[in-house]
Formats: C-alpha cells, structure tokens, sequence
C-alpha cells in the first residue's frame, strides 16, 4: 500500500493510468478504477476526475473557476467505453452553470452539474475557519483501506494521522496515475478524481458479509480555493441515522491547509451472511 513517493506501479495488462482517450470525449477505463462495491463497476472517485477533466476543457475562461461541482450518480458505472457529454445550462458573464454526463451503454450513469464563478480580488478580507490537518510528515503509515477490493482502492497511497476511529479518520491520499494515458494531469483533476475515497477511510462498520453497505448516490464538492499538488488530506466524519440513511462529511486539504468540502449521502442496507 505504501510506495516511495514518485514510484508509478504498473497494472494488469500494462496499464499505468486510470484512462485511454479515445477522442472527442469517449475513453475506456483501466483496471485502476475497478470499484469496492462490485467488480465490473468503476469507482466514483476516478470517474469524477475524468468527468472534472471534460468540465475544465469545456470553453474555459480564465476569469471564472470552477467552485462547486455536484455529482449524482444514477446507477451502476459500468467499466469499458463510454463518453462524456458536456455544455453550458446557464451562460453568463460573470457566473455559468455546467452539465456533464456519462453516458455507458446508452444510458447516463452520472449527471454532474459545476458553477464557474468570477475571480476576484478578495486577499484583504479573506479567511478560512476550518482547522488544518496535521501535515503529510507527520502521518504515519496506514493499511486499512486493505480491506477494500477493486483496482482503485489498490491503486493507493495512504497515510494516517493519530486519533483515527470509525466514524471519524483524518487520513492522506494520492495515486501515481495520471487521469488519461499519455496527457497531463492538472491539479484540480487530480484531487477531485481522490474525492470520493472519503466514504471508505472512516467506516463505522467494515465492509462485507454479515454488516453493511452504504455505498453513496452523490458527491457535492464546494471549494473556496483552487487545490494545488498530489496529496488530498480528508478529514471525515461519517454519520448513520436510524432509518437507512447516512452522511460522510469531509474537509479537504492539500499541502496549504483546508481549500473546501465535500458531503457524500449514503444508502445503508444490512448485509447477508456469506
């Protein structure tokens, strides 16, 4: 689980990137996005770094910047081909809404919606009142999302900072792959495409037979900053209520401190004995 930073493993296959492009907003995905839940689905994590990647190249404008985007995941994420369909739902010259779907085997899999809003020059009045995570240098190692299957969760770095429990965990993360074979990865794609791991790295209850899953139906990402490097801090805590539902609440951190948040709803459902 743990690699030397800078080490990029090597796949099945060969294959050393979460995605293929094969042009015009179609890819194929890898091995390394192989999900938790099911081994022919894709975890929600890389797909919403490739579907940020389509939402960034869309008619960029560097006056604005993305500062919410909004998942909802409407089934299973089938691996293999599909596309992404992107375009502006509400223009404007300050703010604008966008809408990407995934479209596999003709049918959307997920709907993201993002605001791009107006940059601005607010340094004297800003403040953030989120706490900081404990930096990278002081984490230590940290094998618990062993206990995950699939490609992405293998695809994994992990670090762990002290006082880590179920149901609240401060942990760091990155993976080696780029997003798409061959093509850079910005910032921005990187980290949101680590996201949605926040729903694993603090479970109330482990996975498997005989407990429960609470897979999530979306991901709401709000940032105040633009996030910068390789390593994503999730600071979770992860709620159950008493009638099926539940809530994973995360700040975000990279190497400056907190840059936004994230709220994952959760589907809990008692499992069978094997």
């Amino acid at each position: 689980m743990i690699r030397e930073h800078g080490d990029v493993p090597t796949g099945s296959n060969g294959q050393n990137y979460f995605y293929r492009s094969l042009s015009d907003g179609h890819y194929e995905s890898s091995v390394h996005t192989q999900g938790a839940w099911n081994p022919h689905e894709q975890h929600m994590a890389p797909v919403s770094g490739v579907m940020t990647r389509e939402l960034e190249l869309h008619r960029p404008r560097p006056e604005l910047r993305m500062a919410r985007i909004s998942f909802d995941i409407l089934g299973i994420i089938p691996g293999g081909k599909f596309r992404i369909e992107t375009k502006i739902i509400r223009p404007g010259k300050t703010i604008e809404l966008l809408q990407a779907e995934l479209i596999a085997n003709e049918r959307v899999a997920v709907r993201a919606t993002a605001w791009r809003l107006q940059r601005g020059q607010t340094a004297a009045v800003a403040a953030v009142e989120d706490p900081a995570m404990a930096p990278l240098a002081e984490a230590g190692e940290w094998h618990d999302l062993d206990k995950w299957p699939g490609g992405y969760i293998a695809s994994l770095e992990a670090r762990v900072v002290p006082g880590h429990r179920p149901g609240h965990g401060q942990v760091w993360i990155r993976s080696p792959y780029p997003m798409v074979e061959g093509e850079p990865t910005t910032d921005m794609v990187r980290l949101m495409g680590l996201v949605d791991t926040a729903n694993g790295i603090a479970s109330r209850v482990p996975p498997g037979p005989g407990s429960y899953m609470f897979p999530n139906v979306d991901l709401s990402i709000h940032l105040h900053r633009e996030p910068v490097g390789e390593w994503l801090g999730l600071d979770t805590s992860v709620t159950f209520g008493t009638d099926g539902i539940g809530l994973t609440n995360t700040v975000l951190n990279d190497a400056h401190g907190p840059f936004g948040v994230a709220a994952q709803i959760l589907t809990v459902r008692e499992l069978p004995e094997a």
